[in-house]
């Protein structure tokens, strides 16, 4: 079965998509960690990606894979495992950037459907109900007030350590993605059709996941 997710930077994905995964027992699939560590690659081997010889040169031969790690699924590139280097406002940043390059969505679009091979998996990012998974079971879309996802991203910076947390400018970075995100003229963030839509911007993480699971038992009875 896959169930997808999508929305926003901070309409509360992550969060709600690994309690759900982990009360279903299904896999947790972060697809923006793909572009994320793509983008740390990018940057890190200083490719210049508005070069197209030189993205696609980098593209078709830089190995970059999913793989089982605990209840989730990880990111590996070249071999290496990422997730303690992609969690940057910067990476995130580039990371929105690339998105909106078809060769870069195109390399990634069968790395991200294997992940359906491996099991039942939740599918969090911004268009997995609309292009990656469209056949998916069940769809779902997050969404929340700007000041409220502001709040949010300020507290899990401060929460990981961040000494000097500028708020204004994560308010522009958010503001500024989200107009990328959905005016890119590829896969644009915007919900699927079927998708239930939740605003989370006053609902605890708990009501969200019990909304969710709700849904999820009605449908499979119904089957």
């Amino acid at each position: 079965m896959v169930v997808t997710i999508d929305g926003p930077a901070g309409a509360g994905k992550s969060t709600v998509s690994k309690s759900l995964a982990q009360k279903l027992g299904f896999l947790y699939l972060d697809t923006g960690a793909l572009y994320r560590a793509l983008a740390y690659a990018l940057r890190e081997e200083q490719v210049n990606f508005e070069e197209e010889r030189e993205l696609l040169s980098f593209l078709g031969e830089i190995t970059i894979e999913l793989f089982r790690k605990d209840m989730g699924l990880g990111v590996r590139v070249r071999g290496e495992e990422v997730e303690d280097k992609i969690r940057s406002e910067e990476i995130g940043a580039l990371a929105s950037r690339i998105s909106k390059i078809p060769a870069v969505r195109e390399r990634l679009l069968p790395v991200q459907r294997q992940a359906s091979d491996m099991g039942d998996i939740i599918a969090e990012g911004r268009d997995m109900g609309t292009v990656v998974f469209p056949w998916a079971e069940v769809k779902f879309f997050l969404d929340a007030s700007v000041e409220e996802r502001v709040r949010r991203r300020v507290r899990e910076l401060i929460m990981r350590g961040e000494k000097e947390v500028d708020q204004n400018a994560i308010a522009e970075s958010i503001i500024k993605r989200d107009r990328q995100d959905m005016e890119r003229g590829i896969a644009p963030l915007k919900p699927h059709p079927e998708a239930i839509i939740i605003d989370t911007s006053y609902l605890s993480v708990e009501e969200v996941v019990k909304n969710m699971l709700s849904y999820i038992k009605m449908l499979r009875r119904a089957d």
